[in-house]
């Protein structure tokens, strides 16, 4: 019957330690469960606003910085260094500057033919 006894109270504690037997953890868990199972993908708040009236807001609070006086303005040399940087981050995507050079190169082979045409009009 010791035996017996003991196998209970190992049980006993084994449901103890992981809280499986926990009413209050339970209902956590459950909790927990139901927020992530509920959580939704719509958008609220300031993202939920139209273009416009987060324009509208955004320009608010840019005049408000400026006026205070903690509104952030780029000099010549920052305003390189961000410019620097972009053109980097749009040139390693090799597709799109192929893109570009293509567009460039028909452009310019238009902008040929036409003054190639013009002056054939002007020998006539």
């Amino acid at each position: 019957m010791a035996t017996n006894q003991g196998e209970q109270n190992r049980g006993g504690q084994g449901a103890a330690g992981n809280n499986s037997g926990n009413p209050a953890n339970s209902g956590n868990s459950a909790r927990a469960d139901s927020a992530t199972s509920q959580k939704s993908t719509s958008k609220r708040g300031f993202a939920a606003m139209d273009e416009a009236t987060q324009r509208q807001i955004a320009s608010k609070g840019g005049q408000a910085a400026h006026q205070k006086g903690t509104a952030h303005e780029f000099d010549s040399e920052e305003a390189r260094r961000a410019g620097q940087k972009g053109g980097e981050a749009v040139s390693r995507d090799r597709e799109h500057m192929a893109e570009i050079g293509r567009k460039g190169g028909e452009s310019r082979q238009s902008a040929n033919r036409g003054a190639r045409q013009g002056a054939k009009d002007d020998k006539r």
